[in-house]
Order: structure tokens, then C-alpha cells, then sequence
């Protein structure tokens, strides 16, 4: 693996449910995601130690943030602090986010052998993917 510069295939891909998919990669001290998410998904209330940022690359979605709704369209950014309770309703298309974690999400990490024998077989899934620009 190239020690700077990183290609889709490097990063460990997620399948979390059905209608989420995540691409991850990590630094010493931080996650960077790629996050698909199927129209009208919802990720129940949260929170997690990590700060997190992100961006919206396409789709829109409901962000309930400590109890305050905010409208997210594309073009938008976010910032979390760590701890803070947070649900994502997702609108009535595909939603594209990257975002960054810190410290390291462990829970993103996937397992080696796994992760290889996943991406062996959905092949397919990967370059539906790709397709859609992920």
C-alpha cells in the first residue's frame, strides 16, 4: 500500500445495514469516510466520543443535533462535538457525506480476511458503486 496516496480499494468497505454503505480510511489520529446512504433512511439518535465533521456532497437529509433540526442540502457542512446526540433522516434520494472522525473510529476499521473475502464476493456491489461515483 502506497504510504500517502490511497485508492478506493485500499479503504475498508462497510455495509452497516442495507441501505447504508461506507468506504474508510485512517490516519494515526483520525477516520476519513465516504458514507452512501438510500433515500429515506434514517440513523436513529446517537452519539459517539468522536468529533466529527462532514460534508454534503449530494441529496439532503433532516439533521436533529441535541434536539435542534437543521435542513442539510449539498454544498453544506457540519461539525459535531464528541458526545452530542444526533439522528440523520435522510430525504427522498440517494444522500452522498464524506466525513472525518478523530480520534480513529476502531469500529470502522473491518476485520483483515474479512474484508478481503467481502469485496471477493460483491464485486458487483463495489462497481455499482464506482458507477455512481463512490
Amino acid at each position: 500500500m502506497p504510504p500517502y496516496i490511497f485508492d478506493r480499494d485500499d479503504c475498508v468497505l462497510i455495509q452497516p445495514k442495507a441501505d447504508v454503505t461506507i468506504l474508510a480510511m485512517e490516519a494515526e489520529r483520525m477516520t476519513l469516510t465516504i458514507m452512501e446512504f438510500e433515500p429515506n433512511t434514517v440513523l436513529p439518535e446517537h452519539s459517539h466520543p468522536h468529533e466529527q465533521v462532514g460534508y454534503m456532497v449530494e441529496g439532503e437529509a433532516q439533521f436533529i443535533v441535541d434536539g435542534q433540526s437543521f435542513q442539510v442540502r449539498p454544498g453544506q457542512m457540519w461539525r459535531l462535538p464528541g458526545g452530542v446526540l444526533h439522528q440523520v433522516n435522510v430525504g427522498g434520494k440517494l444522500m452522498r457525506v464524506v466525513e472525518c472522525f478523530c480520534p480513529v473510529r476502531e469500529d470502522f476499521r473491518g476485520k483483515e480476511g474479512e474484508e478481503s473475502a467481502r469485496r471477493e464476493e460483491g464485486k458487483g456491489g463495489e462497481r455499482e458503486l464506482r458507477k455512481r461515483g463512490m
